[in-house]
């Protein structure tokens, strides 16, 4: 079971096909300060994929993801400078 964050900023990228979501998300996550916690909700598929990537090759932490009828969540923790 998930446990329940809050986020200091939401993305709602619902809607948005590759590759909206992740540059959507390059924007938001630069306006964060170090350790934000950003919430991401996208319904396309290919986040599942892009999301985690993203976040491994500039270093922030996916804390938590979960998909419910076709949603999906993402709580991204921007890396300490």
């Amino acid at each position: 079971m998930n446990q329940i964050l809050s986020a200091d900023r939401t993305l709602d990228a619902t809607g948005l096909s590759c590759p909206e979501p992740v540059m959507m998300l390059h924007q938001h996550v630069r306006d964060l300060p170090a350790g934000g916690l950003l919430e991401v909700i996208a319904t396309d598929p290919s986040t599942r994929r892009d999301i985690p990537k993203f976040c491994v090759f500039l270093g922030h932490e996916l804390v938590q993801q979960d998909e419910e009828g076709g949603t999906y969540r993402y709580w991204i923790r921007k890396k300490s400078d």
